[in-house]
């Protein structure tokens, strides 16, 4: 039996195992090979400052998704500065994959520099302050977890009146962005490089998605 409910503390230790399996297949299921520090960026700053938003999925006895929300993103702190937090903390320079990873961003960084065309980075607009992330593992795709886990999240918004909430996923992602087009949302914005990130050696591209009620 699939339910969907409120996060509670007593979900932190398994909501961070399962952060380790959700997404895999996708683009963009590890990026710089490092669960704790990614974890630390795109996770733990929602259990612990906006646990009110998190929602997670549970099949049969079993957390198997999860969708970590934020409804005022200018009163949180910037993914940027979550990331920088996390190298720093985890001394990812140090560690060899991570390192090699950012190496390559920097490099792909200066290369686009250097033509004068954008990367990936932070969204900012006034009229879809909200953002989320939503996980759920393979073997619960096709269960309704993930359409139980947006349902939650966009029924809060509008009982609290948000005017709109946005998310950042990859192109190619397909098979994300046709469910988040399913659910309301649509498609925003250029879709520039993300530096570092490769799927099946080729480059991915930030795709920024907004709904409105």
């Amino acid at each position: 039996m699939l339910e969907i409910r409120a996060f509670t503390e007593s979900d932190r230790p398994a909501l961070r195992e399962l952060f380790g399996r959700a997404g895999e297949g996708a683009p963009s299921a590890s990026l710089w090979g490092h669960r704790d520090s990614e974890a630390a960026v795109y996770l733990d700053p929602y259990m612990d400052l906006e646990p009110g938003s998190l929602f997670v999925a549970v099949l049969d006895g079993a957390l198997v998704g999860y969708l970590a929300g934020c409804r005022d993103s200018s009163a949180f702190p910037r993914e940027s500065k979550r990331m920088d937090t996390a190298i720093r903390a985890h001394r990812l320079f140090l560690r060899a994959r991570p390192a090699a990873f950012f190496a390559r961003s920097l490099a792909d960084m200066a290369w686009a520099a250097a033509r004068r065309r954008p990367t990936a980075g932070d969204f900012d607009d006034a009229r879809w302050p909200a953002h989320l992330h939503i996980n759920v593992e393979p073997r619960a795709r096709g269960t309704g977890a993930a359409d139980g886990l947006m349902s939650r999240w966009l029924d809060l918004l509008r009982e609290t009146g948000s005017p709109g909430c946005h998310l950042q996923t990859l192109c190619e992602n397909t098979r994300a962005v046709r469910f988040f087009e399913r659910v309301g949302f649509v498609r925003h914005g250029p879709t520039p490089p993300v530096p570092g990130l490769r799927h099946h050696g080729g480059r991915v591209h930030q795709q920024t998605m907004v709904w409105s009620p």
